[in-house]
């Protein structure tokens, strides 16, 4: 089920939390929405969802209008929030029998959706236990579960893996690129690895406005244009090995790695390229080649430079 957003704008008073933002998101793609703290990333998800109305723009889910028909439209959406208010004094079962029936789940399939999403959640070991006698993963596991319990063609998730420890981060980061073959997925994180371990395309927002949208790789080459080579050559004078690199064709800079008077950061415009040559060169000159990587740009280095300003 497809999301076409266009120029959608959300003001309060006199600040612009979401600035005209358009873009579209299809059946079957993880899409990891990033930016820093109040770029606007929250404030969207809730436009999404209906809960919160735009003062100008439009959102459709499944062809349906999020203004015209937003109880239709929440049907087909599971929505993770930030915060994720659950009812504590309840068990998890119970909590997750009333969150079917709020969703309208079928009464005959509500059994059988609780087995399913106790089971991809990982919340077989707790289950009987009142939700404010969980850890704090295990409550975001609760708020997934029921995020998921009417199995909705969107899932809308904000910070899904907050709160979870590693291994638990890894396994809900699976379940994410699992259900995202069938269903839309919007998820937001500060956690970059995870973004490229998960996510079939990146959208980074910065005060109300879309600064990149691409796949990792795109957005690197989009933001540095230069990629970077690792190289260790032994058996050569560091000076010399230094000034051959930085004259090949396509190194625009050639560092020494800091501590390792044998290893050099080549910047370069095509990895692949240089890479030849700088084989080459180490044959013609005898010296030894013992590392040659490319180290390209980090996420890291990408979502800074487009968000620092």
């Amino acid at each position: 089920m497809d999301i076409r957003i266009d120029q959608l704008t959300k003001r309060f008073g006199p600040q612009t939390a979401v600035d005209a933002i358009t873009f579209t998101v299809r059946t079957g793609e993880v899409l990891g929405f990033l930016g820093p703290n109040g770029a606007g990333k929250s404030t969207t998800m809730k436009m999404i969802c209906g809960l919160l109305a735009p003062d100008r723009g439009t959102i459709e889910v499944g062809g349906r209008s999020v203004l015209d028909d937003p109880g239709s439209v929440r049907r087909h959406i599971g929505y993770l929030p930030e915060n994720n208010p659950l009812y504590e004094d309840m068990p998890v079962l119970d909590f997750l029998r009333f969150t079917a029936k709020v969703q309208g789940v079928d009464r005959g399939r509500t059994d059988e959706r609780i087995r399913e999403m106790v089971d991809v959640c990982g919340l077989d070991p707790e289950k009987h236990k009142r939700i404010g006698e969980l850890s704090k993963g295990y409550r975001q596991r609760v708020g997934l579960a029921q995020a998921m319990v009417h199995d909705p063609e969107v899932l809308i998730l904000d910070e899904p893996t907050s709160g979870l420890d590693p291994n638990q981060i890894v396994e809900i980061r699976e379940l994410i690129k699992e259900v995202g073959r069938a269903k839309t997925v919007i998820f937001s994180t500060h956690i970059l690895p995870e973004v490229e371990a998960t996510c079939d395309r990146i959208l980074i927002i910065n005060k109300g406005r879309i600064v990149a949208d691409g796949s990792p790789e795109q957005l690197r080459q989009q933001a540095q244009g230069k990629a970077l080579l690792r190289v260790r050559i032994e058996d050569g004078a560091s000076d010399a090995v230094q000034k051959a690199l930085g004259v090949l064709p396509g190194v625009t800079l050639a560092d020494v790695v800091v501590g390792a008077q044998d290893r050099f950061d080549l910047q370069c415009e095509a990895p692949d390229g240089v890479a030849r040559e700088v084989f080459r060169l180490c044959v013609d000159r005898g010296w030894t080649l013992t590392e040659l990587r490319s180290m390209g740009s980090s996420l890291e280095d990408v979502f800074r430079d487009l968000t620092l300003n």
